[in-house]
């Protein structure tokens, strides 16, 4: 490709993809489940409290964090193991509010259950009010066919501590479309974190 030259080979890789609307979201929640509960707008403020917003957006879904966190701590100086990872370098706490330590990260779920229909491909994003204070949301995409609590990792990459809010936003989903339905999905293969609830460490 010449430089300078536009990427057609992008645009024709997306051009089968649709990023689904507020419409859509709406519909597919009230006549489907694909999230429950569900709001079909935008929440900002609780009995004269302003809360970091939850709710349908223009073309996504702002999840909650639910009241339980799982606080990493380094007391038993573990390896961090995806293989083999040790639930004792948890401190397991369930309160409206989550401090997480300077330089480490928490666990948390996301209030909603979510159904992934199976020619979707859900991606999620950050809340630029954690990020503009330092803290990271990471969740790994949403299959075709899985549904579950999403598990939510925050880290947090300040100096400091910091505190994540319980029952308000903390992440955008972003559902896309693809024109044609998957070969296998994520239920088709029985895949490991298929139905979890709560918050879920990582399996082998």
């Amino acid at each position: 490709m010449l430089r300078g030259s536009p990427p057609t080979f992008i645009a024709r890789d997306f051009a089968h993809v649709s990023i689904k609307s507020d419409k859509w979201i709406r519909r597919m929640a009230e006549e489907h489940g694909m999230i429950e509960p569900f709001e079909p707008g935008q929440i900002k403020d609780r009995d004269g409290r302003k809360l970091v917003s939850y709710g349908t957006s223009s073309y996504g879904y702002d999840v909650r964090c639910a009241d339980e966190f799982k606080i990493f701590t380094n007391i038993n100086s573990s390896v961090v193991d995806p293989k083999s990872f040790d639930a004792g370098s948890f401190v397991d706490v369930k309160a409206d509010e989550c401090i997480i330590p300077p330089n480490s990260f928490a666990l948390a779920r996301t209030v909603e259950y979510f159904r992934i229909p199976r020619k979707v491909l859900t991606i999620c994003l950050g809340k630029s009010t954690y990020a503009r204070c330092g803290i990271i949301v990471n969740v790994t995409p949403l299959e075709p066919e899985w549904e579950g609590h999403v598990t939510l990792e925050f880290s947090n990459t300040t100096p400091l501590p910091a505190r994540i809010y319980a029952n308000e936003g903390v992440a955008q989903m972003l559902f896309l479309e693809s024109d044609e339905e998957c070969e296998t999905s994520y239920r088709d293969r029985g895949g490991k974190y298929q139905g979890q609830r709560g918050v879920t460490l990582p399996r082998t």
